[in-house]
């Protein structure tokens, strides 16, 4: 935890509370699901659209009225919004990283450290928005010069750029998972406990 940004909020008159942030829910886990929700929808449209010949005949028996071109707008669209948000996303990581106060006498289901955990999960962030927005710009030369009029909008090196990204994911916000989950960081229920209290009270709804 970062003393010298506590006593800033301090004097801001923002006190932490028991999940160690100046709110009630961490903001970056939802940033998180956006740029997750984005990517995986982006290329996964970009699949759509690239086999697009072998799909079209149950498209059309299915009575749905689909282009190939829409398919690649969706996945263009999404691909941007996606590198937008991941700014948001590292950022607001970064933020809670430096309230975080982790437990530090236990071990991760992979056997690391909180410290080691933390380190890895904030460069790995900066590495994943680096790829990100690498392969929104990769995606745009595609669009709109090197593939600009071929039927196929993006190269199969691209697609499996982005299956490998994915999987990158998955282990990266395992990291994630471990932090909040086996380490308490920015955790309530854990904060409470840490404080004395029982969080199955304290968290529990009041009645009418």
């Amino acid at each position: 935890m970062n003393p010298q940004l506590i006593e800033q909020l301090k004097q801001l008159g923002i006190e932490l509370g028991a999940n160690g942030l100046p709110y009630r829910f961490p903001i970056h886990p939802n940033f998180v699901h956006l740029t997750l929700g984005l990517f995986i929808i982006a290329i996964a449209f970009d699949f759509a659209g690239t086999l697009f010949p072998l799909e079209r005949s149950i498209l059309k028996f299915f009575a749905m009225l689909a282009s190939r071109s829409n398919f690649f707008d969706v996945a263009w669209y999404n691909t941007v919004a996606a590198a937008v948000i991941s700014f948001f996303t590292v950022a607001a990581g970064f933020f809670e990283l430096l309230l975080a106060d982790p437990l530090t006498d236990v071990k991760s289901a992979w056997g690391l450290r909180a410290g080691t955990t933390m380190l890895l999960h904030g460069v790995g962030g900066v590495l994943l928005l680096t790829m990100i927005v690498g392969m929104t710009v990769w995606r745009g030369y595609q669009r709109f010069r090197w593939r600009q009029h071929m039927p196929q909008q993006v190269q199969w090196s691209y697609l499996l750029a982005g299956v490998l990204i994915l999987g990158y994911m998955f282990i990266h916000g395992t990291l994630g998972a471990h932090l909040g989950a086996e380490f308490g960081v920015h955790n309530t229920a854990a904060g409470l406990i840490r404080q004395g209290e029982n969080p199955n009270q304290v968290l529990q709804p009041e009645g009418p």
